[in-house]
């Protein structure tokens, strides 16, 4: 079983408009559904912790009334804990659920920032769907070279933020930032799935690519699982080996001693 964290914006509301947001519920939902039902276990924070805001559940999409009606996740998004006191060292992967509210809050959280550098310099998984990559943007690693650099990313395209109608009212394009930070932009038609897996840095691209995302880092679980496995029984080898040298020796010895 693994232990995955889930990070929630806590921006409630666009600025400049009016418009309410907050977390996107399918990719949040998606996932979840996912590594529910492969036994891991999933907890929640936020930017500012508390309960973040969502946005509207399609009371169509029986994985989101799912994930809004469970008693588990119901009481772990009711006070979330803020980013910047999690013990990253509690998890095993760090997923970062889109929303256009992450815009605002997540590129400069200090918080987010070492949060996502920890859980990925200490060889686990970071993942990240839709809007989710603003907070990759500014997480520097221990080499001190940003996350995305030199690597390929998925992330909500320009072409989609016009499609939303948010292209005049978000503080930069997504997907231009991290090209900007070394980044590869890869990506397919607007709101289309598209996934990319870049060592143990797993990106979607928009709602649909959520649940894929979760997807790709399972396998990246299953391929952690089972070098822990490998590298426990070489120890096991070993140390059988100790013992029967050990064994031969005091035979050995014995042998000696009779004679």
């Amino acid at each position: 079983m693994k232990k995955i964290l889930m990070v929630l914006t806590s921006v409630s509301e666009i600025p400049g408009t009016g418009e309410k947001t907050g977390y996107n519920v399918a990719e949040a939902a998606h996932p979840w559904k996912v590594f529910k039902d492969s036994g891991h276990f999933v907890d929640f924070a936020s930017i500012q912790g508390g309960q973040p805001p969502q946005n509207e559940v399609d009371t169509d999409d029986p994985i989101q009334v799912a994930f809004t009606q469970d008693e588990a996740t119901r009481a772990g998004l009711y006070n979330t804990a803020r980013v910047d006191v999690v013990d990253p060292e509690q998890y095993d992967a760090v997923y970062l659920v889109g929303g256009h509210g992450t815009m605002w809050d997540f590129p400069e959280s200090k918080g987010l920032q070492q949060l996502v550098a920890s859980v990925y310099n200490a060889g686990n998984v970071v993942g990240a769907v839709c809007h989710g990559p603003a907070g990759l943007v500014n997480v520097e690693l221990a080499n001190g070279i940003h996350l995305v650099n030199g690597r390929k990313v998925a992330a909500f395209t320009n072409d989609e933020e016009v499609a939303a109608g948010k292209d005049k009212v978000i503080p930069f394009f997504l997907a231009d930032r991290l090209e900007e930070k070394g980044a590869t932009h890869v990506f397919a038609d607007v709101f289309e799935e598209k996934v990319v897996v870049d060592d143990r840095l797993v990106t979607g691209q928009n709602p649909a690519s959520a649940a894929g995302v979760a997807k790709e880092m399972e396998k990246l679980f299953a391929e952690v699982i089972h070098q822990e496995k490998a590298v426990l029984e070489q120890e096991a080898q070993a140390l059988r080996a100790k013992k029967d040298a050990e064994k031969a020796a005091a035979a050995a010895a014995a042998a000696d001693t009779e004679h």
